[in-house]
């Protein structure tokens, strides 16, 4: 029984072929022509201007360019929700990459570690200038600042982490910070701390 159902299948098999090129060799119109669709007219060619080409400083009056177009990107009145938006000279952006901030936080951290305090406060400074409203970065800025003797930046940033992010992770630590260097600052003490804070 398997012989037979062998030679059954390979004559299905052969059936199969043979129909198809039976077919195909009865196809006498071969296959479907694309029709093509007439144009109207050529294109136009375009304007020859390699001997005089053409110029941003010789604009047309509805034409525009960047140096001649100055957009307004300072905030509206009224909006303080976005400060410092138009902080620069310029009136240019900021760069922004909560990338390179996040990185720059944990290049400060490893910094801290080694006792090295003067690069943690740059990398956090630069933190800063890539997010300028990094929690993190402020609340650990402030940390430093206030071991080196800078009492009134560290207060800045533990008030300035408590508006960014009052219920964070930092905030009761930044409560306590403002608690400790707000009479210091105010009376006028000395800046430099007996002992570093932890």
């Amino acid at each position: 029984m398997g012989v037979r159902f062998h030679w059954y299948s390979v004559l299905a098999i052969c059936f199969t072929f043979a129909g198809l090129l039976f077919a195909q060799s009865n196809d006498k119109e071969g296959p479907i022509p694309v029709q093509r669709v007439p144009v109207e007219g050529a294109p136009k060619k375009p304007k020859d201007n390699r001997k005089a080409p053409p110029r941003s400083d010789e604009l047309a009056p509805d034409e525009s360019s960047s140096k001649q177009t100055q957009i307004d990107t300072s905030a509206p009145k009224g909006d303080e929700k976005h400060p410092g938006a138009d902080d620069s000279e310029l009136g240019e952006f900021h760069a922004w990459d909560p990338h390179k901030a996040a990185k720059c936080i944990e290049v400060a951290d490893y910094y801290l570690k080694q006792g090295n305090t003067k690069a943690a406060i740059s990398r956090y400074q630069e933190a800063l200038e890539w997010k300028p409203r990094d929690a993190e970065a402020t609340y650990k800025l402030g940390a430093v600042l206030e071991k080196t003797g800078d009492l009134s930046g560290a207060l800045t940033n533990y008030q300035a982490y408590l508006k960014i992010l009052p219920g964070g992770p930092f905030a009761a630590k930044a409560q306590e910070g403002i608690a400790r260097l707000k009479p210091k600052v105010d009376t006028g003490a000395p800046t430099k701390p007996s002992s570093p804070a932890s």
